[in-house]
């Protein structure tokens, strides 16, 4: 009886170990975030949050809904069920009482989403110039280069460019591939490979600044991007995604440039967008950021061309 009693706890051990793995640690995170804000809410009206019910939850989205898009709605509403899910309780998020308070929020607000401002050409080179004119290490200078330039070239997520190891690396003749083991949409690890190559304006280049950064760095495994301590020397940890939010924000302000409406998403919508602006098909887009679907590029390209197809430039007065 004790035997099947150890093996029933360990497969109850291993099973929540597989639920909380079916989740990025990010996500998991975010989930536990938004849950504690509803369970504020909760606490501070007498009501129970766990389990909940629908009312309990419509009441929430409703309170949420004066100062919160409805991006965030949805999210937090995602976030309430998968806990409600982990701890194993069932919650109906298709309650009539949660959907139509949901189209009736959405009614009133608009559902317009106003995304963060890309990084564009003339925002890339002025960042790099101002690294440039800073009086700083050179080794600074050339992490923080490849950091922005890397960042832009490939059309990555935050997350997926400090995740970035030596080992992920393959500078061949045209270029640099870097493999991705993981990203926010590739949960399983599958994986993919994202090719940089060359620009003629070195200064400008992806591939030539990394390589004087991993020369200069002599950094030969692990993360390529890493920290350095307070007094200049570079460590072995590795930076955090919102250290390259901080460090664009930083460099945007220095070169004289508004930097509130930028994020992290910048650099990969601002890949994106000039993509677009250059021609580039919503296919050969998706290649380099991993895209799973056509809606959010098409997004991009449709704003990229918002002037070059206006229908108002045939019109002559």
């Amino acid at each position: 009886m004790n035997e099947l009693t150890t093996d029933l706890k360990s497969l109850h051990e291993a099973t929540l170990n597989n639920l909380k793995s079916s989740k990025a640690s990010n996500t998991l995170r975010a989930y536990k975030s938004d849950f504690k804000d509803f369970g504020a809410f909760c606490a501070r009206h007498g009501f129970k949050s766990l389990p909940s019910e629908p009312k309990i939850v419509s009441l929430y989205l409703t309170h949420l809904s004066k100062n919160s898009k409805i991006s965030t709605l949805r999210r937090r509403l995602v976030s309430i069920s998968m806990v409600h899910k982990l701890k194993g309780h069932y919650l109906d998020t298709k309650h009539p009482i949660i959907i139509e308070n949901l189209m009736g929020i959405k009614r009133v607000k608009g559902s317009i989403q106003k995304g963060k401002k890309p990084i564009l050409i003339n925002h890339l080179k002025s960042i790099i110039n101002i690294i440039d004119e800073q009086k700083i290490e050179e080794i600074k200078k050339l992490r923080d280069k490849s950091i922005i330039l890397v960042g832009f070239g490939g059309g990555f997520r935050r997350t997926e460019l400090i995740s970035i190891d030596h080992e992920d690396l393959e500078f061949v003749p045209e270029g640099l591939k870097i493999t991705i083991k993981r990203s926010k949409t590739d949960q399983f690890g599958e994986g993919m490979i994202k090719g940089l190559p060359y620009f003629s304006n070195e200064i400008y280049c992806p591939v030539v600044n990394l390589n004087k950064w991993l020369e200069i760095s002599k950094i030969k495994s692990g993360p390529i991007f890493r920290r350095f301590s307070k007094g200049s020397s570079l460590t072995n940890k590795r930076l955090t995604d919102q250290s390259v939010v901080l460090l664009m924000k930083e460099y945007l302000n220095l070169a004289g440039i508004e930097n509130k409406n930028f994020a992290g998403h910048s650099l990969r919508s601002g890949f994106a967008t000039v993509a677009a602006e250059s021609g580039a098909d919503e296919r050969s887009i998706m290649a380099m950021t991993g895209h799973k679907t056509t809606q959010m590029v098409r997004r991009y390209i449709r704003e990229a061309n918002i002037f070059k197809n206006n229908a108002l430039n045939k019109i002559k007065i």
